[in-house]
């Protein structure tokens, strides 16, 4: 039997593919107005903040700012301290975001909703917190007199008390993070490796965590930028002693009370200074990582 003539075939597919053709409805740009309008509403109002604070600030008032002994001390304490508690946070961040991603345990909800705990509780709330859990009498003392009598280290109304209560918050952003990271990276090479004869420790040391160092790196900077912006927890627990506990942003609570207005939003403007320099230094390091 002979094949059909190929003219036969082809026009029953020209009118398929005709049929088949999408048939725009009219103009997409009412969409992209209507998400655009209410995207850019947000950042509108983002700029229109720093620009309010920008014209109602001056250069002077960030001479005279900078120039008060008291905020240089806060800057000093406020770099000292984000950095420690950054530091302490993707510490702990790390392996317990790697077991939260590779492994399912009895119980692992409860674990995830105490981490999600810090982050949806009012700061003020874990401040409270920290300072019941210091001075909870136990067994005739609390914690807050048994470390200054066996350790000689005072916690609340202190220094370490600022990192603490910024590395309460902190951590748990960068929990999150490092979870996430965990979770885009491909698991089987571990388990080859383990396979092959390789401890865990070795595949995740050797495997898994040179392949997150872009996440360490982003979990780094959020536990450091959300420390600089703590205040209640702070507030609460080491209080805002001036060049003592001061930090930027119980420096700008200080100012307020006393009608500083002007060296207030200078502070402010600090803070999202220096908090635009370090993610987009870390936004540069992570590009260099990927390639």
């Amino acid at each position: 039997m002979s094949d059909p003539p190929a003219t036969s075939i082809a026009a029953p597919v020209e009118r398929i593919t005709a049929h088949a053709a999408p048939h725009r409805a009219g103009s997409d740009l009412p969409f992209y107005a209507v998400m655009g309008s209410l995207g850019g509403s947000y950042i509108l109002l983002i700029v229109a903040l720093l620009a309010a604070d920008l014209i109602y600030t001056s250069p002077q008032h960030f001479i005279d700012a900078l120039s008060k002994p008291e905020i240089q001390y806060a800057i000093r304490l406020t770099l000292i301290t984000c950095s420690i508690s950054a530091l302490l946070s993707i510490w702990v961040a790390t392996p317990l975001g790697y077991l939260l991603s590779r492994f399912t345990f009895r119980g692992r909800w409860l674990v995830d909703t105490i981490l999600d705990i810090p982050v949806v509780l009012p700061p003020l709330v874990i401040g409270l917190s920290l300072l019941i859990l210091f001075h909870l009498p136990i067994g005739g003392t609390n914690l807050e007199e048994w470390l200054q009598q066996r350790i000689g280290i005072r916690i609340t109304y202190a220094q370490p008390a600022v990192v603490l209560a910024q590395f309460a918050v902190a951590c748990a952003f960068a929990v999150q993070t490092m979870r996430v990271t965990f979770d885009q990276i491909d698991a089987r090479p571990e388990i080859v490796a383990l396979t092959l004869g390789c401890r865990r420790s070795q595949a995740f040391l050797e495997i898994a965590l040179p392949q997150a160092w872009r996440g360490i790196v982003a979990a780094t900077t959020i536990a450091w930028a959300r420390s600089l912006g703590e205040f209640g927890p702070i507030l609460v627990f080491a209080g805002a002693t001036r060049m003592r506990t001061e930090v930027l942003s119980t420096t700008v609570f200080l100012e307020l009370s006393v009608g500083q207005l002007e060296a207030a939003v200078a502070v402010s403007l600090l803070m999202v200074a220096a908090a635009m320099a370090v993610l987009g230094i870390v936004r540069l390091l992570g590009a260099k990582v990927s390639r």
